[in-house]
């Protein structure tokens, strides 16, 4: 165990529950909750409007390094640069920019550090796709959620309408199957 508690690992693909189990498992044992797609997502929007061309690994990995990406209120607020762009980062163009974003290893090698120092006392809890192999393979404790494609499209269809986006539910399924394929298939942590 480290200095301050348990690290624990949630993994598993886009939809299957990781936030919410996450989030309800950091709030009962009084854990910080980091959601590592969120910062992927923040990075994502931050070069959608800078003009940061999303297949530009030495661009990305740049913007990456000059941004401060923070997770507040118990990993429910993420701070861009100082603004919060919880709402922003949730829409289906940021999803699917995201995905883009993740597949380079310089923007790789950046988030892992920043999420392993998150990590690095203990007393997390961290989800995304590949926290308990690449991040913090040495976690303490590890889970791998998982549902249907159609259980998972219809899980972010009913967590975008509730945001207020206008999407139907074939478009977020193919959504869903084009991120699956986009990050079982990159080259660094598939």
């Amino acid at each position: 165990m480290r200095n301050q508690g348990l690290v624990v690992a949630i993994d598993g693909p886009s939809g299957a529950g990781k936030s919410t189990a996450g989030r309800a498992l950091a709030e009962r044992l009084g854990y910080t909750y980091i959601d590592t797609g969120a910062m992927y997502r923040a990075l994502a929007l931050k070069a959608m409007r800078s003009g940061v061309s999303l297949d530009s690994e030495e661009g990305l990995a740049t913007l990456c390094r000059a941004s401060s990406i923070e997770l507040t209120d118990g990993g429910r607020k993420v701070i861009l640069d100082g603004e919060d762009v919880t709402s922003a980062i949730r829409s289906p163009e940021t999803s699917r920019a995201s995905s883009l974003v993740s597949v380079h290893p310089g923007v790789r090698t950046e988030m892992v550090a920043r999420q392993r120092e998150l990590g690095r006392e203990g007393k997390v809890v961290l989800d995304g796709r590949d926290i308990g192999t690449a991040v913090c393979p040495d976690a303490e404790v590890k889970f791998y959620l998982d549902a249907t494609t159609p259980e998972r499209a219809r899980r972010r269809h009913d967590e975008l309408r509730a945001a207020g986006a206008e999407v139907t539910l074939d478009a977020v399924e193919e959504d869903v199957r084009e991120r699956d394929y986009t990050d079982t298939h990159r080259a660094e942590s598939p």
